[in-house]
């Protein structure tokens, strides 16, 4: 993609520091930088996406010819319940500002960020891109997947009015470096992370909530970034296209503490309150799509990547986000 200039919304977070760091570390040339292409790595302090005048003020900036839209407002399950109309108002203004001004300024191909909370609550398993729109979202959250859904939305609206290339990806549960390991509001695998780091610190138990039997598909981030740039580059669909592991790399979250656990190498006492709620037993999606497309693609073993994750959390302790 020579002579592009490829703006990546929320640039700071998750997901925008594993495409930050595949395109400066991956020699390869299908994940890797290629010559003659710029990369701009938006944070909060460019501007307000809430607002028109600022985003229209970063597209005359720098011009893009590609948007990988990551940015959002997230919060974990208390944040989602508390401020529904928050969680929709502000999302839909980022991403209403992001697709007209892309569309305004002839940006050749939009990539934008959903989730798989987009999925009707209620539903058949595994979930595939044809479900998005089946029904209403898990109420707890219907403010978020509501602003998130109407996204692929407008991506076919803007598409057929106006032939722009605008599509989305919907990754399962991403986890890896530069995550929010906040104890009250963090996913799980950061969560357990710094429960599990302090326990060894403080010499105290370590105590997982729930059974630890529910299922999830986990996704490191540098293996998200790279389907991310291949998705930017070679998918051609307007339609989404979940990423994610298949339906066998499904883990359990006792797999998960396990995991971290090994990775601490903690050796004190190690428990589950079986008191305290599990959440929905599995969220399975397909991965069918995806693999139909890049079959040989090889996403980094669980153990290995959560080692990493674990390794990079340790080491910047001082720093993250918490």
């Amino acid at each position: 993609m020579s002579g592009s200039v490829i703006l990546v919304t929320g640039g700071s977070g998750l997901v925008g520091k594993a495409i930050e760091w595949v395109i400066e570390n991956d020699k390869s040339e299908r994940f890797g930088k290629q010559a003659g292409e710029q990369w701009v790595f938006l944070t909060s302090k460019d501007g307000d996406l809430r607002k028109f005048e600022d985003t229209k003020a970063i597209f005359d900036k720098y011009k893009p010819t590609h948007v990988i839209h990551l940015a959002a407002l997230v919060g974990g399950l208390f944040k989602n319940m508390k401020y529904k109309l928050d969680f929709l108002r502000e999302n839909s203004l980022i991403n209403d500002n992001v697709l007209e001004c892309s569309k305004q300024a002839g940006v050749k191909k939009v990539v934008s960020c959903l989730s798989t909370c987009i999925f009707p609550d209620k539903t058949s398993y595994p979930i595939d891109e044809t479900m998005v729109h089946n029904g209403p979202p898990h109420e707890s959250n219907f403010g978020y997947a509501y602003a998130k859904r109407m996204i692929d939305v407008q991506n076919h609206a803007y598409h057929e009015q106006y032939g722009c290339h605008f599509t989305s990806v919907i990754p399962t549960n991403v986890f890896g470096p530069h995550d929010n390991y906040n104890l009250e509001d963090s996913h799980v695998l950061p969560g357990l992370t710094h429960k599990c780091y302090l326990a060894k610190k403080n010499n105290t138990p370590f105590v997982v909530g729930g059974t630890g039997k529910p299922l999830r598909q986990f996704i490191y981030s540098r293996d998200l970034a790279k389907l991310f740039i291949w998705t930017l580059r070679e998918y051609q669909e307007i339609d989404p296209i979940i990423l994610s592991v298949g339906e066998k790399d499904e883990v359990s979250i006792k797999d998960v503490a396990d995991a971290i656990v090994k990775a601490l190498a903690f050796e004190g006492e190690y428990s589950f309150d079986t008191s305290r709620a599990d959440g929905q037993f599995k969220k399975t999606a397909s991965n069918d799509k995806l693999m139909k497309y890049i079959p040989d693609f090889e996403f980094t073993p669980f153990d290995q990547a959560v080692k990493e994750s674990v390794d990079w959390f340790v080491e910047n302790y001082d720093t993250l986000r918490k």
